[in-house]
């Protein structure tokens, strides 16, 4: 998947406040990338909300089974599972009222991006950043993430 970017649905998607991460993970070694968003995201004073229906707690805070669970819903949802996991889970957000979704993608390997899923938050009025990773945007963003972000810009990928 080489979708384009749109750096306003960025901007729009950051500029929230309540968002959750679907995909952390008790497993630092095979999968980090959900968790550093996480903790990036609330290090910026973001209020996150870890989902993954295996874990009761994430880090001392309470982790969700799905997007219905989180109490007063959430402005968005970083997806950072297998592309066939995300499909359920954009169905969830649209359940759940969330219309944003970031569907993770790493440059070197990993992503989370489904067609089925891109195709279903298109026809449902979601929001939908195929790719990319929350972590390269905002004044926080370190050197190797600043660095994806040109790269994607190089590429055409991120457009304004």
């Amino acid at each position: 998947m080489n979708s384009t970017i749109p750096e306003a649905k960025v901007r729009d998607f950051l500029a929230q406040k309540r968002i959750a991460v679907a995909g952390v993970s008790r497993d630092q070694s095979h999968h980090p990338a959900g968790n550093l968003i996480y903790r990036k995201l609330k290090r910026d004073g973001y209020e996150v909300f870890p989902v993954n229906p295996s874990l009761p707690t994430f880090e001392g805070d309470r982790c969700y089974p799905d997007l219905r669970a989180i109490p007063g819903g959430v402005d968005g949802v970083v997806i950072v599972t297998r592309p066939e996991t995300t499909a359920q889970i954009v169905r969830d957000a649209n359940d759940a009222g969330v219309h944003r979704v970031w569907m993770h993608q790493s440059l070197v390997g990993g992503s989370s991006v489904s067609d089925q899923a891109i195709d279903y938050c298109r026809q449902h009025d979601i929001s939908v950043i195929p790719g990319a990773c929350p972590m390269m945007f905002g004044p926080g963003a370190d050197f190797g993430h600043t660095c994806m972000r040109w790269i994607l810009k190089v590429k055409g990928r991120l457009v304004a």
